[in-house]
Order: structure tokens, then C-alpha cells, then sequence
């Protein structure tokens, strides 16, 4: 009876042999998620932005964000195949109504959480409410905004694995190619890549979350500066 080979040796045997196919469709995971947070970021600020000057929509469409994470994703994959057919279209259309939820709420929870009192001082120095919005608001904003990105980016990058159930390109391919043939090898090179590059987005926008958040700042101010009463 032949012995079985070692998991790990199967693992990087395939990977040896198959590494250029796993970083094309590595490739195609990364296009795949930068395009559907990319649309999420483009449609959603805004959206949020809006919602904090219509309170009474407000709950109507986040309430209607938050029932697209309560549907099995191969559930809206397949439905989405009589409106988008089959490919990256549809994936990245579904990624995109994931990811709305954590975009908008933040957005919205963020802007509404800057003092009132910043804004009314903004006002009475003559500031419009473009202004405002984009000289007080927001900046005060972007940690709670950069977080729900996070989040979302994260979600997309993991659901993104299931693209290849409706004919779409990414790391799901390996995934399902192992499943089908019943290989573990070959669930794991599409597994590791995909749990990597989440970890990977999740590292770098935390720094960006930290780099934006105001207490940080002062810190890195008064280490590059010294404290208020040290300056000249």
C-alpha cells in the first residue's frame, strides 16, 4: 500500500508547480476587492454624508443596508445572475452590497459625532457648509470612517472567494477546484493567499486609522515638537 504524503509537502509540492496560476489569480482577488470597495467608498460617503442632513431617511436605508448581510451570499450570487450573468460584473456587484453597511453607518455615525460646538465655530467665522464639511467634519471623521473601510475591505476580500461559484475570476477558483476533486493541497493554496491579504488590508488601514485619530496625532506632535510649554 503506497503511504500517503504529508499535507504540507502535498501543500508546497502544488505551490512549486502552480505558483504563477496563484499569483495571477491573486491578482484577479485584489482587482476584484479594490473594485467593489472602491465603488463602495464612492457611493456610500456620500450617501452617509447625506443621511446626516436627512435624519429621517437615515434608518429607512441603513436598515435596508444591513438586510443585504442578512442574505447567504451564494443566495444573492445566484440571484444576481438574471441581472448581471455570470463573471466579475456579478461578483463585484454583490461584494459591493456587502460592503455597504459598515461605509454608510460609519459615515454617517462619525460625522454626526463631532461636537456641535466645532461646527457652530466654524459658522460663525464665515465658514459655508461645504466648508464645514470638508475643513472640520470629516477630517474629525476619518477614524470612524477609515474603520468602517476596514471593515468592509475585509468582508469583501473573504467573500470575494466565492466569485468563482458564478463563473468570476480570484483565489475562489483554487478553493472550489480543491473541494471538487477533494485535494486539500489546493484548498489551501487559495485559502492562505485569501486569509493573508485580509490580514494584510486589516494591518494597513489601522495604521491609517491610527494615523487619523486626533489623540494619536498629539502624540506624534508633542514626541516631533516637545509639550506646549517647550515651545518657543
Amino acid at each position: 500500500m503506497m503511504e500517503q504524503r504529508p499535507l504540507w509537502d502535498l501543500f508546497v509540492t502544488y505551490v512549486g508547480r502552480n505558483y504563477m496560476r496563484i499569483l495571477n489569480l491573486t491578482g484577479e482577488h485584489v482587482m476584484i476587492s479594490l473594485v467593489a470597495v472602491g465603488i463602495t467608498v464612492i457611493v456610500c460617503v456620500p450617501l452617509g454624508i447625506y443621511l446626516t442632513r436627512n435624519e429621517k431617511a437615515a434608518p429607512y436605508i441603513i436598515g435596508l443596508a444591513n438586510v443585504f448581510q442578512t442574505i447567504p451570499s451564494l443566495a444573492l450570487l445566484g440571484f444576481l445572475i438574471f441581472v448581471f450573468g455570470i463573471g466579475n460584473d456579478n461578483a463585484i456587484c454583490a461584494l459591493f452590497l456587502y460592503a455597504m453597511l459598515p461605509v454608510i453607518q460609519n459615515t454617517y455615525t462619525g460625522i454626526r459625532s463631532v461636537p456641535k460646538s466645532y461646527v457652530q465655530a466654524a459658522r460663525g467665522m464665515g465658514m459655508t457648509d461645504f466648508q464645514i464639511l470638508t475643513k472640520v467634519q470629516l477630517p474629525l471623521a476619518r477614524p470612524v470612517l477609515v474603520a468602517g473601510i476596514r471593515v468592509a475591505m475585509v468582508w469583501t476580500i473573504g467573500t470575494a472567494t466565492l466569485a468563482s461559484a458564478i463563473g468570476g475570476g480570484g483565489l475562489g477558483r483554487l478553493i472550489f477546484s480543491g473541494l471538487s476533486s477533494i485535494r486539500n493541497e489546493i484548498i489551501l493554496a487559495g485559502a492562505i493567499p485569501a486569509t493573508l491579504l485580509a490580514l494584510f488590508a486589516d494591518w494597513i488601514l489601522k495604521r491609517a486609522q491610527d494615523h487619523f485619530n486626533p489623540a494619536a496625532r498629539a502624540v506624534r506632535l508633542a514626541a516631533k515638537y516637545g509639550p506646549p510649554d517647550e515651545i518657543h
